[in-house]
């Protein structure tokens, strides 16, 4: 079987995934070995992450709705209001409701009032 050199195919491999770590620091950007591992290991940190934080907004958007329930408006928790809201067949996220409590309170009220109903 004939020699094969693999130094176009090799090097285009290499340069692939430095340019991938070319933000790493020290050997982590510069040796091949390393390198990979380095990657492989922010490959599966952001993979881990995006349904981290996806877990992190919703937890600020509860947070956010709950205090707005909480004052002066409505009188009552954010289960319950979530709860009163399905009854009545309200079915906003909790993304859009948390943008409706910050941003335009008296729309907010409309939809805690109609509910109440």
């Amino acid at each position: 079987m004939t020699r094969v050199k693999r130094g176009y195919t090799a090097r285009r491999h290499r340069k692939k995934i430095r340019l991938f770590a070319s933000t790493f620091i020290g050997a982590h950007s510069r040796l091949t070995r390393t390198t990979i591992q380095q990657r492989m290991r922010a490959l599966v940190s952001s993979h881990r992450d995006r349904s981290r934080n996806k877990r992190v907004f919703r937890r600020l958007w509860i947070t956010r709705i709950n205090a707005v329930t909480r004052e002066k408006r409505v009188f009552y928790s954010y289960s319950k209001f979530i709860k009163n809201l399905y009854k009545k067949k309200l079915l906003l996220n909790r993304k859009i409701l948390a943008q409706i409590a910050l941003s335009n309170k008296k729309f907010f009220d409309i939809i805690s009032n109609q509910k109440k109903e």
